[in-house]
């Protein structure tokens, strides 16, 4: 599975790793997804999100119905 967010669009971004010689070498910063259940009221079903900690609090703030729209509106299949 691809490390990236559903709701944010977090991925793997890349850079140097500078060493104390300052040798510059290719690295990556992974994003840290969780799977987090959330429950639909509106649908009356539990949706499975694939996202990271900055994303869950965006679910926490907007509401699960709304991220959930906009997940769709996208054409994200939830």
């Amino acid at each position: 599975m691809s490390r990236r967010c559903e709701v944010s669009g977090a991925q793997p971004s890349f850079g140097n790793a500078v060493s104390h010689s300052h040798r510059r070498t290719r690295r990556r910063w992974n994003p840290n997804p969780q799977r987090h259940r959330y429950w639909l009221a509106s649908e009356r079903r539990w949706v499975t999100l694939y996202l990271t900690a900055k994303a869950m609090r965006t679910v926490d703030r907007d509401g699960t119905a709304r991220v959930v729209a906009g997940l769709r509106a996208r054409g994200v299949r939830v």
